[in-house]
C-alpha cells in the first residue's frame, strides 16, 4: 500500500480519510437499518408493534383497565385528512378491540398512503398485538375519495401493571411516487 499513497503526507492523510469518511458512511446506510430493526424487535425500543398477531388465549383481565390514546399525523407534504374516529378507549387486557381511522384525499390526483405506527410507552410494544389493521398495506385512495380503516388490536393479559396508558401515535406518508416506480419496475422484468 506504501506505493499508493502520495508522497506528500499531508496528500496521504486526506486520501486516508476520505476511504475512512466513505467507509463509514456506507457502514451508517447500509449496516445500521439492519441492527437497528434487530435492536428494536430485541428491546421493544422505538414501539414498533409488528405485524399480525393471532392471539393464543381467549382470557380477559377484567380487573384492570388500560387507557389507550391514538394519534394521527401526516408526514410533511401529505394532503390527505387522517384521524382516529376517537381519541381513546378503555379496555381490558385481553380482549380485541376495534377502532376506525378516517382518511379523505383531499386532492384532484389518486394517492397512495401509507401508515407507520408508534407506540409509546416503548416497553409497552411488547404486549400490544394488532391482529387486523390498515398500517400491514397500503392505502390507496381516488381524488376526493374517503375510506374508514378499521384498526383490531389485543392488549396482552401479560402487561406489567405500572402501564396504565398506552399511545398508539400513526404517521400517513404519501408513497404514491415509489409505488408507481414500484409498478413500472415489474412492467420491465
Amino acid at each position: 500500500m506504501k506505493g499508493l499513497l502520495p508522497n506528500n503526507p499531508i496528500h496521504a492523510l486526506c486520501l486516508k480519510l476520505g476511504v475512512l469518511g466513505i467507509g463509514m458512511f456506507a457502514f451508517a446506510i447500509w449496516v445500521m437499518p439492519p441492527i437497528y430493526d434487530v435492536f428494536c424487535e430485541i428491546t421493544g425500543l422505538n414501539g414498533k408493534t409488528g405485524g399480525p398477531y393471532q392471539a393464543v388465549s381467549a382470557e380477559v383481565d377484567t380487573s384492570r383497565t388500560i387507557t389507550v390514546q391514538f394519534v394521527a399525523t401526516n408526514n410533511e407534504g401529505m394532503p390527505w385528512e387522517f384521524s382516529p374516529e376517537v381519541r381513546t378507549v378503555k379496555v381490558h387486557p385481553g380482549a380485541q378491540t376495534r377502532i376506525n381511522y378516517f382518511a379523505n384525499n383531499r386532492t384532484d390526483k389518486d394517492m397512495i398512503g401509507q401508515a407507520i405506527p408508534s407506540l409509546v410507552p416503548f416497553k409497552a410494544a411488547t404486549y400490544f398485538h394488532k391482529t387486523e389493521c390498515f398500517c400491514f398495506e397500503q392505502q390507496p385512495l381516488k381524488a376526493g375519495e374517503s375510506a374508514e380503516l378499521p384498526m383490531y388490536f389485543i392488549v396482552d393479559q401479560d402487561i406489567p401493571e405500572h402501564i396504565h396508558t398506552i399511545t398508539l401515535s400513526y404517521t400517513l406518508f404519501d408513497v404514491t411516487e415509489r409505488y408507481a416506480d414500484d409498478k413500472v419496475a415489474k412492467v420491465a422484468n
